[in-house]
C-alpha cells in the first residue's frame, strides 16, 4: 500500500495499532488504520436433471480448466445474491432453490469460499464472458483431471456422495498448505 485511501498521504507504515494483535498499514498523517481482510468467493453447484453445470475458464488463474461458476462477492450484495450473479455471469444460468452447501477457509491465500446447491431455471445456460465453454456433466463424465481448483474438486466429490446418501449437511473446513 502506497497511499492512504482516507487522506491521500504517502506516510503509511506497517505497525501494530494499539489494542490490535497484528501489523496493519497505518497512516501517520491522519491515523487511519487500513485493514486487509480475506476475500469472499461465492458460487453455485447448479444442477439440472441430475447433471452439474461446469464452466471452462477463459481467464487466469487456471485458464482452460473446468470449475463451478463462482467469483468474488461484491460490496452491497449477500452471499446468495453474489452466487446467483456469478452463475449468471459465467454460465448464463438463472438458479433457484439455492441452499448453502459448502464453506472453505483457505487462510494461506486469505480467501473464504461459499457454495450453494441450486437448480437451473428451465435447464437454460450459455457461455459467459469469463468462460470458454459451459456444459452439464454426470458424475462419470466430469473431467476430474481438469478441475481448476481444489475447493471445486472437493465440493463436487462431496456433492455426489451426499446426493447418493440423500443427506445435505452444510460442510465447513479449511484447506491448508
Amino acid at each position: 500500500m502506497k497511499f492512504c485511501s482516507n487522506c491521500g498521504s504517502d506516510q503509511l507504515r506497517q505497525r501494530i495499532p494499539e489494542g490490535d494483535d497484528r501489523p496493519r498499514y497505518v497512516c501517520d498523517n491522519c491515523g487511519m488504520i487500513h485493514y486487509s481482510n480475506p476475500r469472499v468467493i461465492v458460487g453455485c453447484v447448479p444442477e439440472h436433471e441430475g447433471k452439474i453445470l461446469l464452466c471452462r475458464r477463459a481467464i487466469e488463474p487456471r485458464s482452460g480448466l473446468w470449475t463451478l461458476p463462482a467469483g468474488f462477492m461484491e460490496n452491497g450484495e449477500t452471499t446468495l445474491q453474489g452466487a446467483s450473479r456469478e452463475t449468471w455471469e459465467e454460465a448464463r444460468a438463472e438458479v433457484y432453490e439455492q441452499q448453502l452447501y459448502r464453506i472453505f477457509d483457505v487462510p494461506n491465500i486469505n480467501q473464504v469460499y461459499m457454495f450453494y446447491r441450486a437448480r437451473i431455471v428451465d435447464g437454460a445456460f450459455g457461455v459467459g464472458p469469463e468462460s470458454l465453454e459451459v456444459d452439464l456433466f454426470t458424475e462419470d463424465s466430469i473431467p476430474w483431471d481438469e478441475i481448476a481448483f481444489p475447493v471445486v474438486f472437493h465440493t463436487l466429490k462431496e456433492f455426489f456422495h451426499d446426493r447418493d446418501n440423500s443427506t445435505w449437511p452444510v460442510r465447513v473446513s479449511a484447506i491448508k498448505r
